[in-house]
C-alpha cells in the first residue's frame, strides 16, 4: 500500500484571550478546503486532532478542551471599509464536527495582531508607536469588531503588563469593540428573540424555569444559578464530573434553541453545538478561583457561569461576554437583576477564573431594546508559526 507523503499548509498558533487556536490565511490552504464544505471540515478536523474518542487530541494541535479546540481562517475583506474575513471554526473533539454557527469572541483579539503582522493592514496606517485600529468583518455572524491594536517600533506588541484571569502570564491590553452585536437569527428579529426579557421556559426533564434569552454577542440562555441548583461560584470539576448536572444543562439548552427559534427540533441541537450558550447567574458572593485566588464578593456585580460545546468553561467566553454585558444593562433581566438592578453601562463578574469587567451601550427604541456596541480588554499572543502537517490523505 503506498502512502502520501505529509501535506504542509502555512500556519500560526495564536492565543487570542483565555483560548487558543490554529489561524490560516484563506490562500495558503489547500485549494479544496478554500471554499466551505467536507474537504475544508476533514482539514481542520485533521489539524486538531478531531475527533478523538480518547478525548485528547493527542495527534493534532488541539488542548481536549472546547477553548483549544479551534481554528480561523483570515482572507482580505469582502466588505468595504474593513481589513479582514474572520472566519471561524469551533472543532469538537469526539465526533466528526465543525460548527460555524457562532463567533469565538476571545480569538477575535488575536485576528487584528494577525492581520498587521500578514500584510492585510496598509503600512501607511500603522504607525511607529500608538495603536492600530483593525476593522474585521466576522463571517461567521456578519458582524464588524473593531480590534485595537498596541503597535512599538512599527510591529505588534504583544508583551506587557495587563494581567487577564485565566491567562497566566501578562501582555500587552488590547480593546475590542464589537459594533452592534445582536444577532437577529432566530424567530424574534431582535436581540430578545421570545419579545420578553424574561421567559417561563419549559424544559423536559427539569421544569419550568425563568429564563433570559438573548442573540447579543452569542446566542445565550440565562437562568438563575439557585434555580438549579447551584450559587454561582462553582469551578469545573462541580459541574464536569456530574453526568447528571450537564445532562440538565443540555436539556436547557436545547429547550433555549427550540423557543429561540435556532433550531426546529430538539435532535437539530447535535449540529448546533457552539450555540446557543447556558449561563446561571447570581448575586455577588465570596469563592475562591481555580488560581486559588480568594475573589471578594464587595469586587465584583455578581456571578456567572457558562457552559461551552457541554462542559463549563473554565473562564468566560468573549462572546458570552458581550451578551453579560448587554444583558446586564437592561433593567428586569435576570442578569441585571443578579448584578442588583437598575441601569448599568459596565459591569464586573466573577467567573470560574477570577473576574472580568465589560461594557455596553444599550437603548430602548421604538419599545425594543437595542445594543449599539460592547466593549472588552483581552490580549493575545503568537505562540509559533511556520507550518501545520497534515497526513496527505486528509482531503
Amino acid at each position: 500500500m503506498a502512502f502520501l507523503p505529509q501535506l504542509r499548509i502555512p500556519a500560526t498558533y495564536m492565543r487570542g484571550g483565555t483560548s487558543k487556536g490554529v489561524f490560516f490565511r484563506l490562500q495558503d490552504l489547500p485549494e479544496a478546503a478554500q471554499v466551505p464544505g467536507p474537504a475544508r471540515d476533514a482539514l481542520l478536523l485533521r489539524v486538531i486532532g478531531s475527533p478523538d474518542p480518547y478525548g485528547k487530541q493527542t495527534d493534532g494541535m488541539g488542548g481536549a478542551t472546547s477553548s483549544t479546540s479551534k481554528c480561523v481562517i483570515i482572507a482580505p475583506a469582502s466588505v468595504p471599509d474593513h481589513d479582514v474575513d474572520y472566519l471561524y471554526g469551533q472543532v469538537s473533539i469526539d465526533s466528526a464536527f465543525v460548527d460555524w454557527s457562532g463567533n469565538c469572541g476571545n480569538l477575535s483579539t488575536a485576528v487584528g495582531p494577525f492581520a498587521i503582522a500578514n500584510g492585510f493592514v496598509p503600512a501607511a496606517r500603522i504607525p511607529r508607536d500608538g495603536t492600530v485600529a483593525v476593522r474585521v468583518w466576522q463571517a461567521n455572524i456578519g458582524k464588524t469588531i473593531i480590534v485595537h491594536v498596541p503597535v512599538r517600533d512599527g510591529q505588534v506588541q504583544e508583551t506587557g503588563d495587563f494581567e487577564l484571569d485565566g491567562v497566566t502570564f501578562p501582555a500587552a491590553e488590547i480593546v475590542l469593540e464589537f459594533i452592534d452585536p445582536s444577532d437577529d437569527e432566530g424567530d424574534g428579529g431582535s436581540m430578545f428573540p421570545t419579545g420578553n426579557l424574561v421567559d417561563d421556559l419549559q424544559v423536559p426533564g427539569v421544569g419550568t424555569l425563568k429564563a433570559t434569552m438573548i442573540t447579543a454577542g452569542i446566542p445565550t440562555v440565562f437562568v438563575d444559578a439557585a434555580a438549579i441548583g447551584y450559587d454561582g461560584t462553582e469551578l469545573q470539576p462541580a459541574i464536569n464530573e456530574d453526568k447528571a448536572a450537564l445532562a440538565r444543562l443540555e436539556a436547557i439548552r436545547v429547550a433555549g434553541a427550540l423557543r429561540m427559534g435556532l433550531i426546529r427540533a430538539p435532535e437539530e441541537a447535535a449540529t448546533r453545538q457552539h450555540t446557543p450558550k447556558v449561563a446561571f447567574v447570581a448575586p455577588a458572593r465570596d469563592y475562591v478561583a481555580s488560581s486559588g485566588r480568594h475573589v471578594a464578593a464587595a469586587d465584583i456585580d455578581l456571578n456567572v457561569r457558562a457552559m461551552s460545546m457541554g462542559k463549563l468553561h473554565h473562564a468566560m467566553m468573549g462572546t458570552a461576554s458581550v451578551a453579560i454585558a448587554t444583558a446586564a444593562a437592561v433593567p428586569g433581566t435576570l442578569v441585571n437583576r443578579a448584578a442588583g438592578g437598575g441601569l448599568r453601562e459596565a459591569v464586573r463578574f466573577g467567573h470560574p477564573s477570577g473576574t472580568l469587567r465589560v461594557g455596553a451601550a444599550v437603548a430602548s427604541v421604538d419599545g425594543q431594546w437595542v445594543v449599539t456596541k460592547a466593549v472588552m480588554s483581552r490580549s493575545a499572543r503568537v505562540l509559533m508559526d511556520g507550518a501545520v502537517r497534515v497526513p496527505g490523505d486528509t482531503l
